[in-house]
């Protein structure tokens, strides 16, 4: 599986010897690879106009091109937005809840993502095809895919140390622009152009997969919860800035070093310490060795209450039943 950027083709359908070499030496003769463009063929066709473009055909002859277009900014932030003002408006009858919720479309959007990455690892496990996946710049809705397709194919991913590596691989490292698009919340009046739950996205559809799969994942919903908290107000320098560089030399030219490993500490190294590992891990667990795919079917993607619902419905029941089944499994 490979992810990158746009390619900068631009109105006058320029090439790039070297990009067209790149790719055709992942194929051996008579292979076929997949390249899923995470745009609309009318988006990417419109990008064009700005530098940006599509590979074409002719140039990458043993690559067919997808498009499953995916929401990555405004749209998916004002989704976000409307969702949480309705799970947090306790006067609204049954009929006006679920006009709410479905006029939100954030369930469409998890459904839209898991089909996404189901159609990825699909091609790479049962085509054997090599996988290109791109958006515009290859920090969100790419990232967002291939990181929830190694999370259906690869057993070591849904691991609690194999999904932190993930994440530092796949978000961080990558260089998701975590400072602008977790900025704010749901809850600010304020509208920034660039603020988008991307992140938010992906800890949801894993949540759909924990809840399909309870026994495949060895990492609770408490994980998902707490990565969450930390992607928009954290203690650590984790999720702190947009990418690698900002967290080596600071976010504008001229500024001094922010030498985040030295002036934070990371997230990953509480996460780790005995006595809160325990706390994040799924006592049901049992190594699944193969991969899951789940049901995108519209009754299967549910709303993730224990996040939606959490500021106004105590959990306290729950989570009393969650440590009664941690201290079953201890005992056996």
């Amino acid at each position: 599986m490979l992810r990158s950027s746009q390619p900068l083709t631009g109105p006058n359908r320029k090439r790039c010897r070297e990009d067209e070499m790149l790719l055709g030496t992942v194929l051996d003769e008579g292979e076929r690879g997949f390249i899923i463009d995470t745009r609309s063929a009318q988006a990417a066709k419109q990008a064009r106009m700005t530098g940006g473009g599509t590979e074409p055909k002719s140039s990458y002859p043993q690559w067919r091109r997808l498009h499953r277009p995916l929401e990555r900014g405004r749209p998916l932030q004002e989704s976000f937005i409307k969702l949480v003002e309705a799970c947090n408006d306790t006067s609204i009858n049954m009929d006006r809840w679920l006009s709410r919720l479905e006029s939100c479309r954030w369930l469409s959007h998890v459904k839209a993502a898991l089909s996404t990455a189901c159609l990825a690892a699909q091609c790479m496990d049962r085509e054997e095809a090599s996988v290109l996946v791109h958006g515009v710049e290859g920090t969100d809705t790419t990232l967002l895919v291939t990181a929830l397709a190694q999370v259906i194919l690869d057993p070591s991913c849904r691991t609690l140390a194999g999904f932190q590596g993930l994440l530092e691989r796949e978000w961080i490292k990558a260089g998701h622009p975590f400072h602008l698009r977790c900025a704010r919340s749901a809850y600010s009046h304020a509208r920034l152009k660039q603020e988008a739950p991307l992140f938010l996205l992906f800890l949801d559809c894993v949540w759909q997969l924990s809840r399909q799969f309870p026994f495949s994942l060895e990492f609770s919903e408490h994980l998902l919860l707490t990565l969450f908290d930390n992607a928009y107000a954290s203690a650590y320098g984790t999720f702190l800035c947009n990418n690698e560089k900002e967290r080596r030399v600071g976010r504008e030219v001229g500024t001094p070093q922010c030498r985040m490993k030295e002036s934070t500490h990371s997230l990953w190294a509480w996460l780790n310490q005995p006595g809160e590992k325990k706390k994040y891990l799924n006592p049901l667990y049992s190594r699944n060795a193969l991969v899951i795919w789940p049901s995108v079917e519209p009754q299967s993607i549910q709303l993730w209450q224990g996040l939606f619902f959490r500021w106004i419905r105590s959990s306290q029941y729950l989570d009393e039943a969650w440590a009664e089944i941690q201290r079953l499994a201890e005992d056996d």
